[in-house]
């Protein structure tokens, strides 16, 4: 089969199509054919071995997972004798994160892991733009969002973002969005009421508060937001760092406005598995997209990684296998 292979750390250049062995699925496993899969923050990171901490999970001195890539939409290709749930030519989408292997024609998964029947309607491209739980995770498990209350979604045009901005219109919170001026039409028409450009304005300096700011782009602070924050409102925030995790402790310890780092990539396989139900449950339903910014065949990973290193896409940045619609 085709894969994209990478065998040391750097730029997109590292990273090149070759043939390696399809994985043959044991007993409790399930071989899913790729048919889409996303080249996230997460990928271009582990491609780098950055940030240097990360390299005990990503590997020490050359990277541990020669084939990156989590989240995909694909077909059920062959099922191991112990495995129930799942039959050859379905359509499913999942995850392999915390581990990698989707950026490939064929990747196993356990039986039991997080994987779903997938959305009717939906393009395997949009399916695969789909799976990131993280912007449900921090909104209805991290914060408990309420109906009603003021959400702002800083880094709203990307990947988490998008899918933040329509899951907090979905719960019912009136929503402000956060990205560049360009970016403003996509972000509103997700859900968004009001839409601030970071270029032009502070959004943590204008006066207005929020019961919630979701940082999905990892790029702001809780010490920078806090002011902005109304009395027992959360900044949540996708980057973890020392300084977080401190905070995190302290504010939960006296009250009053907290921060909020959560590893949704660590949560058990079950738990992703029903977010995925959900997911699909929305995505039928309409009230949530997967936004693909750019698709490249596999053969081109190189520059669909340059697309993201660069931090403009609006959603999502996908790679599809050879006959994928």
């Amino acid at each position: 089969m085709k894969a994209a292979v990478y065998r040391r750390y750097g730029g997109a250049d590292v990273v090149s199509c070759q043939d390696v062995p399809t994985p043959v699925p044991r007993d409790d496993e399930v071989l899913v054919r790729v048919r889409a899969a996303t080249v996230g923050v997460v990928d271009s990171l582990a491609r780098r071995g950055a940030p240097f901490y990360a390299r005990a999970h990503f590997g020490l001195r050359r990277p541990r997972f020669p084939v990156l890539g989590s989240d995909f939409a694909g077909e059920v290709a062959a099922v191991g004798r112990s495995v129930s749930g799942f039959g050859a030519g379905e359509a499913v989408f999942g995850t392999c994160a915390p581990r990698f292997g989707a950026h490939a024609e064929y990747v196993c998964l356990p039986g039991d892991g997080a994987l779903a029947a997938m959305p009717a309607g939906v393009s395997f491209a949009e399916a695969a733009a789909l799976v990131d739980g993280t912007a449900l995770c921090f909104l209805r498990d991290q914060a408990r969002l309420r109906a009603g209350q003021a959400v702002l979604v800083n880094g709203a045009s990307g990947a988490v973002g998008t899918a933040a901005v329509q899951l907090a219109r979905y719960f019912g919170a009136t929503v402000t969005g956060v990205c560049s001026g360009a970016n403003g039409a996509l972000v509103r028409s997700l859900g968004a009421e009001a839409v601030i450009d970071y270029g032009q304005a502070d959004f943590a300096r204008d006066g207005r508060s929020y019961d919630m700011i979701f940082d999905a782009a990892g790029r702001s602070s809780f010490l920078h937001c806090r002011a902005a924050l109304r009395p027992e409102g959360v900044y949540l925030t996708t980057a973890a760092s020392l300084a977080i995790l401190l905070q995190m402790g302290w504010t939960g310890v006296f009250g009053g406005r907290k921060a909020v780092v959560a590893f949704t990539g660590l949560r058990p396989a079950g738990d992703k598995r029903r977010d995925l139900a959900f997911i699909r449950e929305l995505a039928e339903a309409s009230a949530l997209a997967g936004v693909v910014d750019a698709d490249y065949p596999l053969a081109r990973i190189g520059d669909a990684y340059a697309r993201v290193d660069a931090g403009h896409k609006k959603g999502n940045v996908v790679v599809t296998m050879t006959g994928a619609p």
